[in-house]
C-alpha cells in the first residue's frame, strides 16, 4: 500500500490533513525541550560544571561545540536507520524516549549525568529530527499544492516552541535552580510525545511511517531482531558519545599536529576531507551541466555554514555577553535566547508577502543575491555589537536595546537564506545524488558548530571569578564582535559581486 493516500481519504482540518496538527504540536514541544535545555547549557557549564577552572569559558565552547555538532550529525544516521530498518513512527518515539530520559538526567547536579544527558539528547535527536519533517511531507501527494503552506505551519511550530521555551525554563532556573528548567525541558519532550501517540491513537497518520519492510526488523543480526538491536545499540553508544563530550581537552599543543583541536575536532575534519573527496569524484563523472549546479549547491552549502557558525553563537558567547556586558532589565541572559524565534514569527509572513509582491513584477532577486544578502545582514547585525562598547555604562554594561537590533537584523538575514536554501539543494542535485547532498547540506550545521567552538575559544575569559564582567570583559567581546563583522561581511560582498556569475552556472533554476 502507497505511504501516502489521497486528500479526500485523509481526515481533514483547516483544508490540511488533520495530522499535520498533530505533528505541529509534537515539533513543538520537542524543539521547546530542545531549545530550553540550549538557553541554559552555556550559563550551567560555566557557573556549575567548571566553576573551578580559570580556563571555564574556554572548557565550555569546546563542549558546546562538540554537542551542537554531534546532535547535527546524528541525524544523518538517524535518519538512514529509519529509512531502512525502522520507520518514521518508531524512530520518532526511540529518539523522543532518549531525549526526554536526557533531559531529565541534565537536572542531576553531577559532572557524569551531565555528559552522559547530553549523549542522549544526541542519540535520540538524530532518530527524532530528521523523522518528523519528513513525516510531514508523506501527509501530501506529489504535486500537492498544499505541501508548502503546510510546511509554513509546521515551522511555525518550531519557532514558537524556540520563543516560548527561553522564557519559560530561563525564568525557572534563574528563580528556583538549573534542575526545574532541565526539568521543564524534558517535561515539554514528553508533551510532544504525548501528541503524537495521540496522533496514532485517532489514525490520523493512516498507515504512513510505517516500517519500510516488516521482515527486515525481523531480521536477526548477532542473534537478535534488528528492531530490538537498534534501540540497545543506540542505548549502549550514549556511553561512548559521553567519553567523547568529556575528552574536551586538545590533543596536543600549540603548534604541534594536532593543535589545540579535541576528539571532535579531528573526527569532523576527516568527515570534511572525506566529503570533499567525494564530491570531487562525483564531480569528475558528472556532465558539464550538472557540474554546474552542483557546483553552485557546494557554494550554497559553505556559505550557509558560514552564516550559520556566526548565527549559533547565539546560545554561547552571545549568552555570555548578555550575562556580563548586556543591561538585563526585562529578562535574564538565558531568556534572550528567545529573541531570534520572536523575530522570525514576527517577520516570516511580511518577508514571505515582500518576495511574492517582488516576483509579480519580475524583481524578485535569484538565490545568489539573498544569500550574498542575508551574510550582510549578519555582519550589520554583528557590527551593531562591536559598536555597543561606546554606549556602556559606568559598570561596563551596555543598552539592552543593541542585542534586541542584532537579534532583529540576523532574524532578517536567516529569513533571506534558510527558506530558500533547502530547497536549491534539491534542485541543483543530480538526482541520482540528491540524498547524498541532502545530508551534506544537514551536515552544515553541524560543521557550522565547529566555527561556534574556534570563535567561543579565541573569545573565551580567563578569571577564576565566575562572576567577571563590566569592563573586564567588554573589550575581549565587541573586538570579537569587530571581526566577525568584517568576515560576514567580507563573505557578503564577496557572494553578490559573483552573483551573475552564479546565476549563470545554475541554469533554470531561480
Amino acid at each position: 500500500m502507497s505511504d501516502t493516500i489521497k486528500p479526500s481519504e485523509q481526515q481533514q482540518l483547516f483544508g490540511h490533513p488533520k495530522g499535520l496538527f498533530y505533528l505541529f504540536f509534537a515539533e513543538l514541544w520537542e524543539r521547546f525541550s530542545f531549545y530550553g535545555m540550549r538557553a541554559l547549557l552555556t550559563l550551567y557549564m560555566v557557573e556549575v560544571i567548571f566553576e573551578a577552572l580559570a580556563e571555564r569559558d574556554f572548557a565550555t565552547a569546546a563542549v558546546y561545540a562538540s554537542y551542537g555538532s554531534l546532535v547535527y550529525a546524528s541525524t544523518v544516521i538517524g535518519g538512514r536507520i529509519s529509512d531502512q530498518i525502522l520507520g518514521m513512527r518508531n524512530s520518532i518515539f526511540l529518539g523522543g524516549i532518549l531525549m526526554s530520559i536526557g533531559h531529565f538526567v541534565l537536572a542531576i547536579e553531577n559532572d557524569i549525568a551531565f555528559y552522559l544527558a547530553l549523549s542522549l539528547i544526541i542519540v535520540g535527536n538524530g532518530f527524532f529530527k530528521p523523522n518528523i519533517s519528513t513525516f510531514v511531507g508523506s501527509l501530501y501527494e506529489e504535486g500537492d499544492v498544499r505541501k508548502d503552506s503546510g510546511f509554513t505551519i509546521f515551522y511555525m511550530g518550531i519557532n514558537i516552541g524556540g520563543w516560548v521555551a527561553p522564557l519559560l525554563c530561563g525564568w525557572l532556573a534563574y528563580s528556583y535552580g538549573w534542575h526545574y528548567g532541565f526539568g521543564l525541558a524534558g517535561i515539554g519532550m514528553l508533551t510532544g510525545l504525548i501528541f503524537f501517540w495521540s496522533g496514532i491513537r485517532k489514525n490520523v497518520f493512516g498507515d504512513r511511517g510505517m516500517p519500510p519492510n516488516k521482515e527486515v526488523m525481523k531480521k536477526k543480526v548477532l542473534g537478535v531482531k534488528q528492531g530490538v538491536l537498534i534501540p540497545v545499540l543506540a542505548v549502549l553508544s550514549a556511553p561512548l558519545i559521553a567519553y567523547i563530550l568529556s575528552a574536551y581537552k586538545s590533543l596536543g599543543v600549540e603548534g604541534t599536529f594536532f593543535g589545540d583541536q579535541n576528539i571532535v575536532n579531528v573526527i569532523f575534519k576527516g568527515i570534511g576531507v572525506t566529503i570533499l573527496a567525494y564530491l570531487g569524484y562525483i564531480m569528475y563523472q558528472a556532465t558539464l551541466e550538472e557540474r554546474k549546479k552542483l557546483f553552485v549547491a557546494v557554494l550554497i552549502t559553505f556559505f550557509m555554514t558560514i552564516f550559520w557558525g556566526f548565527h549559533e553563537l547565539s546560545g554561547s558567547v552571545i549568552t555570555l555577553f548578555a550575562a556580563r556586558n548586556v543591561e538585563l532589565d526585562l529578562m535574564s541572559a538565558a531568556q534572550t535566547n528567545s529573541l531570534n524565534s520572536m523575530f522570525i514569527i514576527i517577520l516570516a509572513i511580511p518577508i514571505s508577502l515582500m518576495w511574492t509582491f517582488l516576483n509579480k513584477r519580475n524583481l524578485n532577486p535569484r538565490t545568489p543575491y539573498k544569500f550574498g544578502l542575508g551574510l550582510l545582514f549578519a555582519g550589520v547585525s554583528f557590527y551593531i555589537l562591536a559598536v555597543s562598547g561606546a554606549s556602556a555604562n559606568t559598570n561596563g554594561l551596555v543598552p539592552f536595546a543593541y542585542l534586541l537590533l542584532m537579534y532583529f537584523l540576523l532574524s532578517v538575514g536567516e529569513l533571506f537564506m534558510s527558506p530558500v536554501g533547502l530547497s536549491k539543494i534539491t534542485d541543483l542535485s543530480p538526482k541520482r545524488i540528491v540524498a547524498f547532498m541532502m545530508g551534506v547540506w544537514f551536515l552544515s550545521s553541524a560543521f557550522a558548530f565547529q566555527v561556534v567552538g574556534f570563535i567561543g575559544k579565541k573569545l573565551a575569559i580567563e578569571s577564576t571569578d565566575k562572576n567577571v564582567g563590566g569592563f573586564e570583559t567588554l573589550a575581549v567581546y565587541t573586538d570579537g564582535f569587530q571581526l566577525i563583522a568584517e568576515y560576514a561581511v567580507g563573505a557578503g560582498i564577496i557572494v553578490l559581486i559573483a552573483s551573475p556569475l552564479i546565476k549563470k552556472l545554475m541554469g533554470n533554476v531561480h
